[in-house]
C-alpha cells in the first residue's frame, strides 16, 4: 500500500533555522579524546570512531562509510593543526551538529545549515558566558572555516543526495470553471485513444500502418485548449483594462500635487501710448 501524497508531505520537514549552542564534550567526552589521543595509526583512529559511534557496518554500508570519514578526517584536521582536546571535542560537533542539519530534511537548506555553522563557529571563538566562549583564537576561525567550506560546503548536494530520501512530485491540475465530471470524461477518452493507437502497433510488424482517419473532434485536448485561451485572454484584457485605469489615476494625482507648487503669472501693467486730452 502506498502513502499519500498529503501523508508524505506531513511527515516532511521543512528547511528551518537552527539555534547554536555550546557543544563541548556533546559527541567525544573527556575520556572519548583520550581513546583518539591515544589511537597512533590510521586504522586504530578508525576503529575507535567505529566503536564510539556504531558504525561497523562500514564495510556494507555507504552511508556508515561517508561518516566514517567525515569523523576521521576532522580529527585529523585538528591534529595537523595542533588543537587541543577541548577545541577537538568542539570542531567534531560543530561539524557533526551542521551534518545533522543538512540531512534533516531533503529539501534544499544550504543557507539555514551555513548560518547554522557559522553561528556554532564563532560560539566557541567569544567569551561571552553563559552563551559562548572564546576557545578559538581569529586565526583558528579562519582555519576552521575554510577546512569546512572546502571539505563539506563543496560537496553539500552529495551529503544530501546519500542521507536523505528522494522525492517525486506528482502535479495535477484543476481549471476553474470546468466541471469535474467533463474533466475526468476528458482524462479517460484521452487514456482510451492512447491505447488504442498505440496497441496495433505495437503487434503490427509490417512497415505499412493503417490509416486513421483524424477529425476535429478526435482531439480530446481541442476543448481545453479552447477553454484555457479564451479564460486567458479574458484575465488579460481585465488586466489591462485595470492598468489604464491605474495609470490615468496616478497621472491625474500627479498633476494635482504639482499644480500648487508652480509659479503663478505675474500681471503686466499695460501701457498706453497715448494720454487722454484735457479739455
Amino acid at each position: 500500500m502506498t502513502e499519500s501524497p498529503c501523508a508524505a508531505m506531513t511527515k516532511l520537514k521543512m528547511p528551518r533555522e537552527h539555534k547554536a549552542k555550546i557543544c563541548l564534550w556533546a559527541d567525544l567526552s573527556f575520556h572519548s579524546m583520550g581513546l583518539i589521543e591515544k589511537a597512533q595509526t590510521t586504522d586504530q583512529l578508525k576503529s575507535v570512531l567505529v566503536e564510539l559511534f556504531r558504525l561497523q557496518d562500514a564495510a556494507t554500508n555507504p552511508r556508515s562509510a561517508i561518516l566514517l570519514d567525515l569523523y576521521f578526517y576532522t580529527v585529523q584536521f585538528c591534529r595537523e593543526n595542533g588543537f587541543n582536546r577541548e577545541q577537538t571535542s568542539a570542531l567534531f560537533s560543530i561539524v557533526k551538529k551542521t551534518h545533522e542539519a543538512c540531512t534533516e530534511t531533503p529539501l534544499g537548506n544550504v543557507d539555514q545549515c551555513y548560518n547554522y555553522f557559522i553561528d556554532l563557529v564563532f560560539c566557541h571563538a567569544v567569551k561571552r558566558p553563559p552563551f559562548s566562549i572564546d576557545l578559538f583564537d581569529q586565526d583558528q576561525v579562519q582555519l576552521v572555516t575554510e577546512y569546512v567550506v572546502n571539505t563539506y560546503f563543496r560537496h553539500f548536494k552529495l551529503y544530501k543526495y546519500v542521507f536523505t530520501p528522494q522525492m517525486s512530485v506528482d502535479l495535477t491540475l484543476t481549471y476553474v470553471g470546468m466541471p469535474k465530471s467533463e474533466e475526468s470524461q476528458e482524462v479517460e477518452q484521452e487514456d482510451m485513444t492512447v491505447h488504442s493507437v498505440e496497441t496495433p502497433v505495437e503487434e503490427k510488424t509490417e512497415s505499412i500502418q493503417p490509416e486513421v482517419p483524424v477529425s476535429a473532434d478526435a482531439d480530446p485536448k481541442a476543448a481545453l485548449r479552447a477553454f484555457i485561451r479564451s479564460q486567458v485572454n479574458e484575465e488579460v484584457a481585465q488586466i489591462r483594462q485595470s492598468l489604464e485605469e491605474r495609470l490615468k489615476l496616478n497621472e491625474e494625482q500627479l498633476m494635482a500635487n504639482i499644480s500648487p507648487l508652480e509659479p503663478s503669472p505675474i500681471p503686466r501693467k499695460k501701457t498706453g501710448s497715448s494720454k487722454g486730452k484735457k479739455k
